[in-house]
């Protein structure tokens, strides 16, 4: 019996991952992110259409997806350079959460009247869809850096450091949002821990940080200690952060997410370059694998029935909240020194969404929130409409909005 599960476990994955390249690659061909693609697969292979993913695999989903969230993170933290933040200063940080804010706000004054959500769930589902993907905008940033475009004026620089910390703004946001929603702590101590959260798990992150940067460097040059032994290592110091979390549930909130994102940070930072490098190149590796399964789960967890209906007022929404979110870009670009063509690039830039919505769009649902299924299918309409539309976006007007600066 056992065997059999096992075969059925590795018959979905190698369904999911065969459909998902397929389908990635045909989306690429027609212009289209690749992760639209894997989503449909998804879709295709879940209970709404084929049903030919086995149920063990579908139930551990939500631990799997963690999984991915946890590299997504990691990633970015090995990415993101201090001294870009510090040389582009106040947009950057503003970017970070401005425009973030802004939409969820905009969930929570008109989510009420359009999608009949309670605030509090409003407050949850603004924060799922809140995210920039970075996904889809930063290897365009990278891009445009390596072309030139927008580079002296630290346009594409923005935008990624931006993006980057915009992830970890809005998924803190979001535990608090579920805990008030669900009605665990609701109230005053809810939004006080908060910010203990975000202190304590920055400086558990940190703490951790300059510990693996040390330990790093007492194993260097050690035959049986290379990157990959160095990749095992960081992510599982990262599940141990998470666990740390849970175990100081009810005694000390503390951001297990925030701290993944700061050790990585200050590993990046503080760790040997060439090192860090490394450990960039194997998540890089790992990544592909990860997302696969990420979005094809959120594919294969939607419900197509209620989607089709609830999808003409959730896509209003997503359009309203998209305002209020370019609004908030805006207001970051207020005294800077960029035009109204760089100041628009970066609207566009802030658009698309995908990789957290796919890593946190169903968690309400598996969690028996009476929001969860307008959220997931909320997220993957966001992913669906708003991913093409901001890579489209950014590939048609680069060369029209920035500077090339490349001699």
């Amino acid at each position: 019996m056992r065997i059999r599960e096992e075969k059925n476990m590795l018959t979905s994955l190698g369904l999911i991952f065969l459909s998902g390249l397929l389908l990635s690659r045909l989306c690429r061909r027609i212009g289209l992110p690749h992760i639209v693609g894997l989503l449909l697969a998804g879709i295709l292979l879940g209970p709404c259409c084929l049903g030919l993913l086995d149920g063990q695999i579908l139930s551990v989903s939500p631990e799997l997806r963690r999984m991915a969230l946890v590299i997504i993170l990691i990633k970015a933290g090995l990415s993101l350079d201090i001294g870009d933040l510090e040389r582009i200063g106040r947009p950057a940080l503003m970017m970070s959460f401005v425009p973030a804010s802004f939409e969820i706000l905009g969930f929570v004054l008109l989510g009420p009247y359009i999608l009949r959500l309670g605030r509090a769930e409003c407050a949850v589902l603004g924060s799922v869809l809140a995210a920039v993907s970075p996904a889809v905008v930063v290897p365009r940033m990278v891009q445009l850096m390596e072309d030139g475009y927008g580079v002296k004026k630290g346009v594409p620089q923005m935008i990624l450091a931006g993006a980057s910390m915009d992830d970890i703004f809005v998924i803190v946001l979001f535990s608090t949002f579920t805990d008030i929603a669900r009605g665990s702590g609701a109230g005053l101590s809810s939004l006080l821990d908060a910010p203990i959260s975000i202190i304590m798990g920055l400086a558990a992150g940190a703490a951790a940080g300059y510990l693996m940067a040390a330990f790093f460097g007492f194993m260097r040059g050690r035959d049986n200690f290379g990157p990959e032994i160095k990749t095992v290592t960081l992510l599982g110091v990262s599940f141990l952060l998470l666990a740390l979390e849970n175990a100081l549930n009810g005694i000390l909130p503390l951001s297990g997410l925030l701290a993944i994102m700061a050790m990585s940070l200050v590993l990046g930072n503080k760790g040997d370059a060439g090192e860090c490098g490394q450990l960039r190149n194997c998540f890089g590796k790992i990544w592909p694998c990860a997302e696969m399964v990420l979005f094809a789960l959120v594919g294969a967890a939607v419900d197509l029935t209620y989607m089709t209906a609830a999808g003409p007022k959730v896509l209003f929404m997503i359009a309203l909240a998209l305002v209020f979110r370019a609004c908030g870009v805006v207001i970051c670009m207020l005294g800077t020194p960029l035009n109204r063509k760089e100041r628009l690039f970066a609207v566009i830039a802030y658009l698309p969404k995908a990789t957290v919505q796919a890593a946190i769009g169903s968690v309400p649902l598996s969690l028996g929130m009476p929001c969860g299924p307008m959220v997931l299918s909320a997220a993957v309409l966001a992913i669906l409409t708003t991913a093409p539309l901001g890579a489209f976006g950014m590939e048609r007007t680069y060369r029209r909005l920035l500077t090339c600066d490349k001699e």
